[in-house]
């Protein structure tokens, strides 16, 4: 798969739903982390990024407009140790929970599957950082049919400077909206932490984002660098 510009990638795109993105800065010293949100609905727009110790949660930003929080409110990212979770739901703390316990990223996930929000099913995507290493998951639905569970892993071992790769929840807008599909795709990864962070930001969908995290990791020391924009001020 040849690696595409990730801001072109994203701008095509009306409404690609949750995302993360994975991968190495071009410089080869820091580990890259994006994770963004959209909303088509007032109760998935009614929402901010917060931090919460190493990680982040989600927030209603008018709580007096919050409708059913199930599936909106969870922490997308949690930190063990030298591994940094992120995910679109509260599969956060099921890996969380299982690693602690010595298991594995695909252990975890084993036990979950895609959310319970017919007709749309949304798939559950789940990424860990581990030094230069990487992995990213998606959780589907059997093409829109909730009788099976698809569950996909991919492991990314040592990770080439200047690429990483994005998953996302939605091919594309819809109604219902279907499931992305094919493998997470490879994309061109900057080294410019502020411009990494901006330039996603300014690709998504002006009408639809939400909230996006980045964070990057010092290869030598493990230091990070945080940024959270949230469209609701």
């Amino acid at each position: 798969m040849k690696k595409v510009n990730l801001y072109e990638y994203l701008s095509a795109n009306e409404y690609p739903g949750r995302g993360i993105v994975l991968g190495r800065s071009a410089d080869g010293e820091k580990m890259m982390i994006g994770y963004f949100i959209m909303g088509r609905s007032e109760n998935s727009r009614n929402r901010v990024f917060v931090t919460e110790g190493e990680g982040i949660r989600t927030e209603a930003f008018d709580p007096s407009k919050l409708q059913d929080p199930s599936l909106i409110i969870y922490a997308p990212v949690r930190v063990l140790g030298e591994n940094t979770i992120v995910t679109n739901g509260d599969q956060t703390d099921t890996i969380y929970d299982f690693m602690a316990e010595g298991k594995s990223f695909e252990d975890a996930l084993r036990t979950r599957e895609f959310e319970p929000d017919g007709p749309n099913y949304t798939p559950r995507i789940s990424g860990v950082v581990h030094g230069d290493s990487y992995q990213l998951s998606i959780l589907k639905s059997a093409d829109g049919d909730p009788a099976a569970s698809h569950r996909y892993f991919f492991d990314y071992s040592g990770a080439l400077a200047g690429e990483g790769h994005v998953i996302h929840t939605y091919r594309e807008n819809g109604n219902p909206i279907p499931s992305f599909e094919g493998e997470p795709v490879r994309v061109e990864m900057t080294d410019d932490f502020d411009a990494f962070g901006e330039k996603l930001w300014n690709a998504l969908n002006e009408d639809n984002k939400v909230s996006l995290f980045v964070r990057a990791i010092s290869l030598a020391d493990g230091k990070t660098e945080t940024r959270i924009y949230n469209k609701n001020k």
